[in-house]
């Protein structure tokens, strides 16, 4: 719940997702549910040489069982909320 309730906070802004098989995709995230299915717009593949069939791909929904990482938007990571929020979820409460 606690990733579910940051990653709302990111939806308007670029992320970069990578997936279970390798491939990168970065884009605008559109939407995001409790189950951290992915919709993301202006897509593009980061590595373009190894993915020419992504190429025509502009908007994507990502199932979230097939994440391996969410690269997030340098300037939309707060650290110490994240640290916080993360020992208190810990904890239990």
């Amino acid at each position: 719940q606690l990733f579910f309730s940051y990653f709302k906070e990111l939806v308007g802004k670029e992320v970069t997702v990578e997936l279970k098989n390798d491939l990168a995709i970065r884009g605008t995230l559109h939407s995001v549910d409790q189950y951290l299915n992915i919709k993301l717009e202006n897509t593009r593949v980061v590595d373009q040489d190894k993915y020419p069939h992504m190429l025509s791909v502009r908007n994507c929904f990502i199932r979230g069982s097939v994440v391996r990482y969410v690269l997030l938007p340098q300037d939309g990571v707060d650290i110490d909320i994240l640290h916080d929020a993360t020992r208190r979820e810990a904890r239990g409460g």
